[in-house]
């Protein structure tokens, strides 16, 4: 049988890309946390998925949520993964630029790319909530992704 460690140390030799997945709570207030278990599922129709860890801050808010955003970061939005995988949730967002999507949910001006969101469908997957979405409008620009390989943040180049 595969031991928690030995599956963490081997599944840090897949690279994934690191997100923020940000959504509003009912009074407004933005809500997000850094997520690098995302994919495209499927091109008809456009769907994505989250998997959101269950002791997670936003864990309810996503999985009882209508929609959220998913900006993918670039190589240099290495503290804004850090500050949204740590620290105070009601903090996360101080100081910060952001803009609304087209559904509302807060957007990062400086990310590679986003996807907005409309979630249709929620799974159980162990000690996460598997969030699948429609993808409702998307944006990517230009730039080097961060990524996420052998537990620390990393660009293409390192």
């Amino acid at each position: 049988m595969v031991v928690e460690k030995k599956f963490r140390e081997t599944m840090g030799h897949f690279p994934t890309g690191v997100t923020v997945v940000t959504t509003r709570e009912r009074d407004g207030d933005p809500a997000g946390l850094t997520v690098s278990a995302f994919t495209s599922v499927s091109l008809h129709p456009i769907l994505v998925m989250v998997c959101i860890h269950q002791d997670a801050s936003a864990h309810d808010l996503m999985v009882k949520g209508v929609s959220f955003a998913v900006n993918v970061l670039s190589s240099e939005q290495g503290e804004l993964a850090k500050r949204f995988a740590t620290g105070i949730p009601e903090e996360r967002f101080q100081d910060l630029d952001v803009e609304d999507s087209p559904l509302g949910n807060p957007l990062f001006p400086d990310s590679l790319a986003w996807l907005d969101c409309r979630v249709t469908e929620v799974f159980p997957g162990g000690d996460h909530s598997l969030v699948l979405a429609e993808v409702v409008s998307c944006f990517a620009g230009d730039g080097d992704p961060l990524l996420f390989h052998r537990g620390a943040l990393r660009s293409m180049g390192s």
